[in-house]
């Protein structure tokens, strides 16, 4: 029963979070700007368990805040900043559409944004449930014939309080699952995208409107490789505490179902 205690989790006050948002402006006027995804990251904490909502409130906003207030600052127009040592028209974009094929701003944004989803469609499960519960419920307190019968709510009780059980459960573990394989493939893929983990000081190109070997040097390279290995120690962590998250989950199903057992057998 202790098991079943803690796979509780009880519904929490919206909290105000650090939104999503590209201009660089203070905390306040972003988050007036991006209310709306505080209010749903909220309402995934309320149906999260304790390791969900440290995603949620540690990685997941930390990420964004800092996508949001500094990256694009340090990173501004990439193509604009680079030196290339020609003046041939067309040589510095051939140059750089050819060594960064999708900005490294714009791929952390996509990176988030898919991430994500898991998260959010696992959210649009949870409201169906209650949602449908909640119809239970009060056929429940409308039931006239004795003799009908009419099916309890199973994952939900009239406080709003969620029980991470049965299918629910299920649905919780494949949203951890999906988020484990997405953020491992948009960490190998930054490799293969750029092949190669740091932002090198220079690139070289041939081809296309460079009829010569042209070297382009990339402003604040060392600056860049900080936020690189940052957004790369963030995605390990998020995977990691997802990983844990799992096996938390699975601990207490199992202490659950020795529970219940050793109950019959009393």
């Amino acid at each position: 029963m202790n098991a079943a205690k803690e796979m509780e989790i009880p519904a929490k006050e919206a909290q105000p979070t650090a939104p999503f948002g590209l201009p660089c402006e203070r905390p306040s006027a972003i988050m007036g700007e991006w209310s709306f995804v505080s209010e749903i990251l909220d309402k995934v904490e309320s149906y999260s368990t304790i390791f969900g909502k440290v995603w949620m409130s540690v990685l997941f906003i930390f990420r964004i805040f800092i996508l949001a207030a500094g990256v694009d600052r340090i990173w501004g127009d990439e193509q604009a900043n680079m030196d290339c040592n020609t003046h041939s028209p067309g040589c510095r974009n051939a140059c750089y559409d050819a060594s960064f094929p999708i900005s490294h701003t714009r791929f952390w944004v996509l990176q988030i944004l898919i991430v994500s989803t898991p998260t959010f469609i696992y959210l649009g499960h949870v409201l169906l449930v209650i949602r449908k519960e909640n119809k239970l419920r009060r056929h429940l307190e409308q039931k006239r014939d004795p003799n009908r019968m009419i099916k309890s709510p199973k994952y939900s009780d009239e406080h709003g309080k969620v029980k991470l059980k049965g299918f629910l459960l299920v649905s919780y573990m494949m949203q951890l699952l999906f988020k484990i394989l997405l953020e491992v493939a948009f960490v190998v893929g930054q490799y293969f995208i750029y092949g190669s983990i740091f932002m090198p000081d220079k690139v070289t190109f041939q081809g296309g409107s460079c009829q010569t070997e042209t070297n382009c040097f990339i402003s604040r390279p060392t600056e860049k490789n900080v936020f690189i290995v940052f957004m790369l120690a963030m995605a390990v962590f998020s995977v990691m505490l997802n990983i844990i998250e799992m096996f938390h989950l699975m601990v207490l199903t199992m202490r659950h179902r020795k529970g219940v057992q050793r109950g019959s057998t009393l």
